[in-house]
C-alpha cells in the first residue's frame, strides 16, 4: 500500500511503535489483566496514531491541530495505564525501558508537531 502524508511523519511512526509494543506486551498477560488494563492500554496507544492520521485527513489546520491534541491526550492515557500495569507487576524491566524510551522521544515531538501545524516555513534567506 502506498504511503500517505501522515505515514511519513516521525510522530506517527513513533506512535505506531508504542502501539505495537503495547500489543506485544499485553498479549502475554493473563485474561483478567488483558481484559482490564490490557484493553485500555491497547486502545489508548492505538488512538495516538489514529488521531494523528485522522487529523491530517480533515483538511484544515484547526482540525489537524485538534486531533493532534487528542493524540497527546491518548499518550497521557497510555502513561496512566502503564503506571497501573507497573503497579500490578505486569511489566518486565525490558518492557518498562522500551516504553519509557519511546514515550520520552514521542512526548516532546508530538507537542512540537502540534505547535508547528499551520505555521509556514520561511523561504526568506538573510540579506
Amino acid at each position: 500500500m502506498k504511503r500517505t502524508g501522515f505515514e511519513n511523519l516521525q510522530v506517527y511512526q513513533l506512535a505506531e511503535q508504542v502501539a505495537d509494543l503495547a500489543w506485544e506486551v499485553v498479549i502475554k498477560w493473563d485474561f483478567l489483566s488483558r481484559d482490564t488494563i490490557g484493553k485500555q492500554l491497547i486502545n489508548s496507544s492505538s488512538s495516538i496514531g489514529a488521531n494523528i492520521a485522522e487529523g491530517t485527513g480533515r483538511g484544515s489546520f484547526a482540525e489537524n491541530r485538534r486531533f493532534a491534541r487528542i493524540a497527546r491526550g491518548s499518550l497521557f492515557e497510555v502513561k496512566h495505564w502503564l503506571r497501573r500495569a507497573y503497579k500490578n507487576k505486569l511489566l518486565t524491566d525490558r518492557e518498562i525501558n522500551a516504553f519509557q524510551k519511546l514515550i520520552e522521544e514521542l512526548t516532546p515531538k508530538l507537542s512540537a508537531y502540534i505547535n508547528s501545524i499551520g505555521k509556514k516555513k520561511s523561504t526568506v534567506s538573510g540579506p
